[in-house]
C-alpha cells in the first residue's frame, strides 16, 4: 500500500502525545491486528478520568487486541541497558517508512538543544504541547515497570515493579534505560512490561501507561522482586518516600488511584516521589 505525506502529517499532529515505540509492543501499527498502520498513534493516547477496567493496560484504546507477532519481545540485559524510541506517532522512529519522517526529537522535526517556552523562566513550550514541558528540566521523567507473570489477566498493581526512571524525559526521540543488574530471568512465555509518564503541568493533568512483551537477558540471579507498594508525595520530606519496590502511578482517574498530592501537584517518576533516576536496584525481596 502507498501511503502518502498528507495523512502522515494529519495524524502526527492532530492530537499529538507520547509513547515509547519498540519491537515487543502491543499496539505495533494500530489496535487491528489485521490492519497495519504505520501512520498509527494511537498508543500515544493518554489516559484521565477513566475506571480501572479503561485505563489498566489501556484497554479502552484497543491495544491488547494486537499483541507483538513473530516472538517479538523487548529485551532488557541486567545490569545493561536498553533503548526505545519516544515518539508522537509510529510513523516518525524507525518502525515505520525506514525512519524517513523521524528526527532527534519526538514530533519529526527539528529543534534546537535548548528548546524552551517563550519568556523567562519559560512558559509551556508552544509548539510542543504533547511534551508537556516547559524545557528539558521540566520534563517529569518516565519508567518501565516489569512483571513476571507470562498470563498478562495475572499481572496485578502489586506484581508490576517499576525497574527503570529515567529523569528529565520525554525530551529526545532516542531514550536509554538503565537495567537493575540483579534482575531475574522472565518464566519460559516472558514477562510483561509498561512504560509509563505523568506529565507535569502543561496540558490536561493525564497519565501513560504502554504495554510490552519483554524479557531478561545476561542473568543467572535467582532473585525475586518484592511486592511493589503505592510510592508517595514526599517532595517536601524525604523520609516520607516510600523505599524498595514501587507501583506505577495511578493518578485522576475515576477508579483505581493509588497516589494522594498536594493541591496543584503532580506526581512524576522522579525524586518527588521517591523514584531515583536509573536502575532501581532497591526492588528484590
Amino acid at each position: 500500500m502507498l501511503w502518502t505525506l498528507p495523512p502522515l502529517l494529519l495524524a502526527g499532529s492532530a492530537s499529538a502525545h507520547t509513547a515509547a515505540f519498540v519491537k515487543g509492543m502491543y499496539c505495533e501499527g494500530g489496535p487491528d491486528p489485521n490492519n497495519y498502520n504505520p501512520n498509527s498513534n494511537t498508543p500515544v493516547n493518554p489516559l484521565y478520568q477513566l475506571t480501572k477496567d479503561e485505563w489498566w493496560m489501556q484497554k479502552t484504546l484497543g491495544c491488547l487486541n494486537n499483541p507483538p507477532k513473530n516472538g517479538d519481545s523487548v529485551s532488557l540485559p541486567a545490569g545493561g541497558q536498553f533503548t526505545v524510541e519516544l515518539a508522537h506517532n509510529q510513523a516518525q522512529t524507525s518502525l515505520s517508512f525506514n525512519g524517513k519522517f523521524a528526527s532527534a526529537w519526538p514530533d519529526g522535526k527539528d529543534h534546537p538543544e535548548d528548546w524552551r517556552g517563550p519568556g523567562n523562566p519559560p512558559d509551556c513550550l508552544q509548539d510542543g504541547g504533547a511534551m508537556h514541558a516547559h524545557d528539558q528540566s521540566t520534563a517529569a521523567g518516565t519508567a518501565w515497570a516489569i512483571s513476571y507473570e507470562s498470563d498478562i489477566s495475572k499481572v496485578t498493581m502489586e506484581n508490576l515493579v517499576v525497574f527503570s526512571v529515567l529523569e528529565h524525559t520525554p525530551w529526545k526521540r532516542i531514550a536509554t534505560y538503565n537495567v537493575p543488574k540483579d534482575l531475574p530471568p522472565c518464566p519460559p512465555g516472558g514477562c510483561y512490561c509498561a512504560w509509563l509518564w505523568v506529565p507535569d503541568g502543561c496540558g490536561q493533568p493525564n497519565m501513560y501507561m504502554t504495554n510490552y512483551k519483554c524479557h531478561v537477558t545476561n542473568t543467572s540471579s535467582n532473585r525475586k522482586l518484592a511486592a511493589a507498594k503505592p510510592p508517595v508525595y514526599c517532595k517536601d520530606d524525604q523520609s516520607k518516600c516510600v523505599r524498595g519496590a514501587k507501583q506505577m502511578i495511578a493518578w485522576n482517574q475515576k477508579e483505581g488511584n493509588n497516589v494522594q498530592t498536594p493541591n496543584g501537584a503532580s506526581p512524576g517518576y522522579n525524586r518527588f516521589m521517591g523514584f531515583a533516576p536509573g536502575a532501581q536496584d532497591d526492588i528484590f525481596q
